[in-house]
């Protein structure tokens, strides 16, 4: 049996995003979803002044998303460190999908920064995570531990950009990460 394939995405990541959106139904197998910095990669789409926003905004038409409302920001990328953690917290209590979910749409569907604590726990209470927990769960060292236990996994699988699939020993990463993915998972079906 394949190992199961693991999503690499930043929170901040319009790109991650799109993919985030879509991958449950598209992949052929349901992946692991792996939250990491982006701004700790080496090469980075969260490394970059502005996202192509034109672009951004046709992907996400084309999967018949609702239209894109950019957060309120004069600087990018977002800095997604605090909720880079509440999604690891998350995943750990086993709503790491649900959450950054609810945190894409919070901050690419909704309009709001990221970056804001406001947004991390309205994505938390969409979840049904209580904001104190989700407050408390941010700060554990244990955490901050296993975001950067994560950011190591992806480095050394050879994730260089978001987003990413890791399929096996392969990384498939950036755009067309979802589409490459998927037709590598389907040429390996029995």
């Amino acid at each position: 049996m394949d190992p199961q394939p693991v999503f690499y995405y930043d929170l901040g990541s319009p790109h991650c995003y799109i993919v985030g959106e879509a991958i449950m139904s598209t992949l052929p197998v349901v992946p692991e979803w792996e939250p990491v910095l982006g701004s700790q990669l080496p090469r980075s789409e969260q490394q970059q002044p502005d996202p192509d926003r034109s672009e951004v905004e046709r992907l996400a038409g084309a999967l018949g998303l609702q239209p894109l409302r950019w957060p309120p920001t004069s600087t990018w990328p977002l800095d997604t460190t605090r909720a880079m953690l509440a999604a690891t917290y998350a995943k750990n209590i086993g709503r790491g999908v649900a959450f950054s979910l609810a945190a894409f749409r919070q901050t690419f569907a909704g309009g709001r920064d990221i970056g804001d604590e406001t947004t991390v726990l309205i994505a938390g209470a969409a979840c049904e995570m209580h904001p104190t927990a989700l407050t408390r769960g941010i700060e554990l060292k244990s955490t901050s531990l296993a975001l950067q236990t994560a950011n190591l996994r992806a480095r050394a699988a050879g994730v260089t950009t978001l987003p990413a699939i890791q399929i096996r020993n392969d990384i498939y990463d950036g755009a067309d990460a979802l589409l490459q993915a998927t037709a590598a998972l389907t040429t390996h079906q029995p």
